[in-house]
């Protein structure tokens, strides 16, 4: 996977009502360190960009619907919406998949040395030192 994979350019949508709250999420969400944030041209969306490792759509969405923030919820808007979070969670699971579990290989390897695995040498031990 190529890293600039993992910088996302998002869309919210947001309802038309209450009016100005575009602007009010558009202030809140330029605070975030990673996140740059345009108005698009209608005035009812915001363009986010973000590297999916810091954020999520889903994680960014939750926050401004919990702040009282009405996001669309047309079908259109809600199919979007359900893909990018499920995209952005594979990849973030691929992410951490992909990241050496250094505990578990340790574990592996003392059990390896372990059990019986065929790779002992059977001769017996006065004959080994034998020339």
């Amino acid at each position: 996977m190529r890293p600039c994979d993992l910088e996302k350019n998002r869309e919210i949508v947001f309802h038309p009502l209450p009016p100005g709250q575009v602007q009010r999420a558009r202030v809140l969400l330029e605070g975030l360190d990673g996140v740059a944030v345009t108005v698009a041209p209608d005035g009812n969306r915001l363009l986010v960009s973000y590297h999916v490792c810091e954020y999520t759509l889903e994680g960014l969405e939750t926050a401004l619907a919990s702040q009282g923030f009405h996001l669309d919820n047309s079908l259109l808007s809600k199919l979007k919406r359900a893909l990018a979070y499920f995209c952005e969670g594979v990849q973030r699971r691929n992410v951490a998949a992909n990241e050496p579990d250094i505990k578990s290989q340790q574990a592996f390897m003392k059990v390896y040395e372990r059990h019986l695995h065929g790779d002992s040498d059977e001769t017996p031990e006065e004959w080994r030192g034998y020339k």
